[in-house]
């Protein structure tokens, strides 16, 4: 399998870019069938990332959140395919908080082998290749490498990434393991990231998500040594396996299973 990583990254930065110039100014709103926003943003960077990976060679398919619904039925006769969602966190690009991102991965078999994870409006970039590591790199500064934290082997200590404000009954009952824990907000597949580079031990996912969403952040945490499993199950989340939905199961992030929540 072959991709060209600094390619890719360009092509992130090209999108966030785009995305930028509308974030800047007062934009459209539209809605799509599931009621969630849709702005100009979205499609800017849909179209720079489909017709740039499209043009990477050697050329795998493209599956973007704002595909065609033929393209979201093909995608299952695929082995290895670019995964991207254009602008993740639509919500957060509206309320203009920053913590947006473009979202690609390459999935091979399920499993995600590559991803690059770019927060336009912070600069800030992060991926991750399968026997390769992690990196992050903030602005001009120079990539650094990333790895996952060790988690505590106590109920105190441990940082989960979630809302502060607006905790799910599910969320409550998961958290009733670790009383007193830091809780870490972010938005986006910036979640996943913070525990990736260590900032954040868990991330419980207890909500709907879709595939593209997550594979690019997960093949960051991948590469940084960490685990994203479903729940309950606690198998690895695998991608492109359900002829009806490309939404994901509940999941954890995490460097390792612990006894206190598993």
């Amino acid at each position: 399998m072959q991709y060209n990583i600094d390619e890719v990254l360009r092509l992130a930065r090209q999108a966030g870019a785009a995305i930028m110039e509308i974030y800047k100014k007062d934009f459209a709103i539209y809605d799509k069938s599931d009621n969630s926003p849709l702005t100009e943003a979205d499609l800017a960077a849909h179209h720079i990332l489909v017709d740039g990976l499209s043009a990477m060679q050697p050329a795998y398919p493209v599956l973007s959140e704002e595909s065609d619904e033929d393209v979201k039925t093909e995608r299952l006769n695929w082995s290895t395919y670019w995964l991207i969602d254009p602008l993740d966190g639509t919500k957060e690009f509206i309320k203009k908080n920053g913590e947006f991102t473009v979202n690609i991965a390459l999935i091979s078999e399920g499993k995600p082998v590559f991803g690059v994870v770019y927060a336009p409006a912070l600069d800030v970039m992060y991926w991750g290749a399968e026997s390769k590591g992690a990196m992050k790199q903030e602005g001009s500064q120079a990539a650094v490498a990333i790895r996952v934290s060790k988690v505590p082997d106590t109920e105190t200590g441990w940082r989960v990434v979630g809302s502060r404000s607006h905790q799910s009954d599910e969320f409550k009952e998961f958290m009733t393991c670790l009383p007193g824990a830091d809780i870490v907000a972010m938005g986006s597949s910036l979640k996943l990231c913070l525990v990736a580079e260590g900032a954040a031990d868990l991330y419980p996912r207890l909500g709907l998500t879709s595939e593209w969403d997550t594979a690019a952040a997960h093949a960051v945490v991948l590469a940084a040594g960490g685990q994203v499993l479903q729940l309950p199950s606690l198998q690895p989340l695998i991608y492109n396996q359900n002829s009806d939905t490309l939404l994901n199961p509940f999941f954890v992030v995490c460097p390792e299973v612990s006894s206190l929540w598993s």
